[in-house]
């Protein structure tokens, strides 16, 4: 008898098990669900076109937005929402990620008669990828969080290569309690989602890293640009450099002389990649800063008036590694 008991108890138990186990199994489901659904995305440029496609290649359903609407016709082809503003973007989806070329942008687009905020849900999500000024990020997020939603800077490192890729580098800020919500989206999009503290600290790895990546950028052409001079082959120096510890990304994967790589804008007429105007935007904030915060930065400041020398000289359009050619054609820099 007292066995026929435990036997029903057991499964008496199992069944209950079951249950729960059936519970959460449903509840991980819903979630899941939930997560797929519509997700905003504003700024189909270089970048922002291909970080879309990897949203959608993951299974988001994309509302998309552009100020040019050829930008947005190859989502509209493939079955994706396209709007006529940021804010029709804002009322259909709860999740929006931004990425624009400049601090006026991001504001417009947040802030306008037809911005996010106009139609912003409470409760939604806002992520910037934008390179602006960190001290823009900061008063967006105070605008966003009186309208009941979050914001947080998440911008970019990795240039369009990796964006297809899905590849790319977010550094993000903001609150630390809505990080994992942001990383779901972000790690559609990137292989690296750093957290890095309170709104603005994306933006300021990112100004760091930018002003870096330029004074190395001129650095490898310069030394690249001599060697040739001297009579060496390209790809050979680049070869000498890149196991040597002149070695760094713009010599061994984003080679600025014609050539030597492939798939590199430098293999493509400076076509594509990071534009001219883009790396002197940015190294413009890296200067603001600072000068804001008394930091001392020459080789910044030279990188500085170096692109925008370019810009003032028919390089906009090209992706910053033709400061290769800028240096071969001023002959009297």
């Amino acid at each position: 008898m007292a066995a026929v008991l435990m036997l029903r108890g057991s499964a008496r138990l199992l069944d209950k098990h079951r249950k729960v186990r059936a519970a959460s199994v449903a509840m991980v489901c819903s979630r899941a669900m939930a997560s797929k659904t519509p997700v905003g995305f504003i700024g189909l440029g270089n970048m922002g076109n291909p970080m879309a496609k990897n949203l959608v290649k993951h299974g988001y359903p994309v509302v998309a937005y552009d100020v040019f609407p050829e930008a947005c016709k190859e989502f509209q082809d493939s079955g994706a929402q396209v709007m006529d503003s940021p804010a029709d973007v804002a009322e259909r989806a709860d999740r929006i990620i931004t990425m624009l070329p400049s601090s006026p942008n991001a504001v417009e687009v947040y802030t306008a008669a037809n911005g996010i905020l106009k139609k912003v849900k409470k409760g939604s999500l806002l992520i910037d990828s934008s390179t602006i000024d960190p001290a823009v990020s900061k008063e967006l997020a105070k605008a966003v969080e009186k309208m009941g939603a979050v914001f947080m800077d998440a911008p970019v490192s990795g240039g369009v290569g990796a964006a297809r890729a899905g590849n790319l580098t977010f550094m993000v800020g903001g609150v630390e309690q809505e990080f994992d919500a942001a990383k779901e989206l972000l790690k559609c999009m990137g292989s690296n989602v750093i957290y890095c503290g309170e709104v603005g600290t994306g933006q300021a790895a990112k100004i760091c890293n930018n002003m870096l990546l330029a004074i190395s950028m001129i650095g490898t052409a310069e030394a690249m640009n001599l060697g040739i001079r001297l009579g060496l082959d390209p790809k050979l120096l680049a070869k000498i450099l890149n196991m040597s510890s002149g070695r760094c990304w713009s010599s061994d994967t984003y080679n600025p002389v014609p050539g030597v790589m492939e798939g590199v804008p430098s293999a493509n007429n400076y076509q594509g990649g990071f534009g001219t105007t883009l790396m002197a935007k940015d190294l413009g904030l890296a200067q603001i800063t600072a000068t804001n915060t008394k930091t001392p930065v020459p080789l910044g400041s030279l990188a500085h008036q170096i692109y925008r020398m370019m810009c003032a000289k028919g390089y906009a359009l090209k992706d910053f590694s033709a400061v290769f050619q800028f240096l071969r054609e001023e002959e009297n820099l």
